[in-house]
């Protein structure tokens, strides 16, 4: 997210976590859009989250302290070393892993100690997300070591049944662009509805 009232009012709607995207070739770009004054505005309940790819220790760390972030969320190829100094220096870390079978899970174990969540998306050639559906049947069976955000193309019409379908309870469900007007910008209706549908289940 990127607009000052947008955001705002999403916030409104109480979401866990506001995510704010750092990487420069994504279409959502807040580096030059988003007011640091806004971000200073939210809640200190609602997880500040600057999403990067491939960012230096010092480009997330100065980022996180304009920005007022808590949270810093990984897309690219970060190292475990670099997950830990992010928690050193008071981040919370989200590491995201593309998933196209099960055994691709194994990426995973060297993070274990690394990182306080994992986040599941749909493989691209691209970084970021590609808004097409993940196969949550690959998490059928499987025991994780860190609770995990589920993502990929998650859409309105999922709110009733996702938790149901996804063989393990995810952490939390991280939405986007199903539920956007424009790049970065999202339609409150719909997102407010998910949420309400999702919480009392």
């Amino acid at each position: 997210m990127r607009d000052h009232q947008n955001i705002l009012d999403v916030a409104m709607l109480d979401p866990d976590y506001m995510g704010f995207i750092f990487y420069p070739k994504s279409p959502r770009f807040a580096g030059n859009i988003l007011n640091p004054e806004t971000t200073r505005l939210l809640p200190d309940k609602i997880h500040k989250t600057g999403v990067f790819v491939n960012a230096t220790l010092n480009e997330i760390k100065e980022t996180s302290l304009k920005f007022n972030l808590s949270t810093a969320q990984l897309h690219g190829n970060e190292s475990p070393d670099l997950c830990k100094e992010l928690r050193e220096n008071g981040l919370e870390v989200i590491k995201a892993f593309s998933l196209k079978k099960q055994s691709d899970l194994n990426a995973t174990n060297q993070y274990r100690e690394a990182c306080d969540f994992f986040l599941f998306d749909t493989p691209t050639a691209r970084y970021g997300g590609s808004g097409k559906k993940f196969d949550w049947s690959i998490l059928e069976g499987i025991l994780l070591s860190r609770p995990f955000f589920l993502s990929g193309g998650i859409e309105a019409e999922d709110a009733s049944g996702i938790l149901k379908e996804c063989p393990i309870e995810p952490y939390a469900l991280d939405i986007n662009s199903k539920f956007e007007t424009a790049p970065g910008f999202k339609e409150i209706a719909s997102v407010e509805k998910f949420i309400k549908t999702i919480r009392q289940q």
